[in-house]
């Protein structure tokens, strides 16, 4: 089980997302770094741990404002021996140049980014793209005829349960169940809620291809014994 973390980035600083109230999102306090910038945040979280994957959020081009496009590239080229997960939503076809994505990023497009209308240009857009569904408590945001089109899905899936992020709620474990038990072939990374070793033990135990990580670990409930404990048990358990 790969654990990636997650810095969410908000008018050119990384801020504490809490339940999906971005409005109420406030920059980030954390006991890896001393200042929200990002990468002094990148620079602490790989302190903590040399993780091959640190997820991007845009909130920016999220919330329909300019996407911050000179910042992903800077710290791009600050990180070359991380692939970053870029999430940014779907542009439209005519902004695609703005959106670049480089060598060693993925894009990430959320349901709550994409309109029926606009589920044909997914795989159009980004070929490698990863997808986010997006849910607020039981609803998915964005284009519902997702959750009935898995054909449009690539193999990597993010659940992503937002009114459990930055609380202690826990993971949404039945949401997982639920999803493995309908799609066994998909690789699903879990986004949202984990507090502490017993849910990670959990969610590995329910075959769990990845976790997205925030809180936990800028609270310093997660350290770095755990996460290797965990990523390198999984390595193992693959050769």
């Amino acid at each position: 089980m790969d654990i990636i973390p997650v810095v969410d980035i908000m008018g050119g600083v990384a801020v504490h997302a809490r339940e999906g109230r971005r409005e109420q999102y406030r920059p980030l306090q954390s006991v890896l770094c001393s200042t929200p910038e990002p990468e002094a945040v990148i620079r602490g979280l790989l302190g903590l741990y040399p993780f091959k994957r640190v997820y991007i959020a845009d909130l920016d081009a999220l919330m329909g404002k300019d996407p911050q496009t000179d910042l992903a590239v800077e710290l791009e080229r600050s990180f070359p021996q991380v692939e970053f997960w870029m999430d940014r939503g779907l542009p439209r076809l005519s902004e695609l140049e703005s959106f670049p994505v480089k060598k060693h990023a993925r894009s990430v497009v959320g349901s709550e980014s994409l309109s029926e209308e606009s589920l044909p240009l997914l795989a159009r857009s980004y070929p490698d793209f990863i997808l986010s569904l997006d849910f607020l408590g039981d609803r998915l945001l964005g284009a519902e005829q997702l959750l009935y089109s898995p054909e449009l899905w690539p193999e990597t899936v993010i659940l992503m349960s937002l009114s459990h992020v930055g609380s202690t709620a826990g993971p949404d474990f039945d949401r997982l169940a639920s999803f493995r038990r309908k799609h066994p072939h998909r690789r699903f990374i879990v986004a949202g809620g984990v507090r502490d070793e017993q849910d990670l033990i959990r969610l590995k135990s329910m075959e769990t291809a990845g976790v997205l990580l925030a809180s936990a670990l800028h609270s310093g409930t997660i350290d770095s014994r755990l996460i290797g404990r965990v990523i390198e048990d999984s390595e193992e358990a693959v050769t």
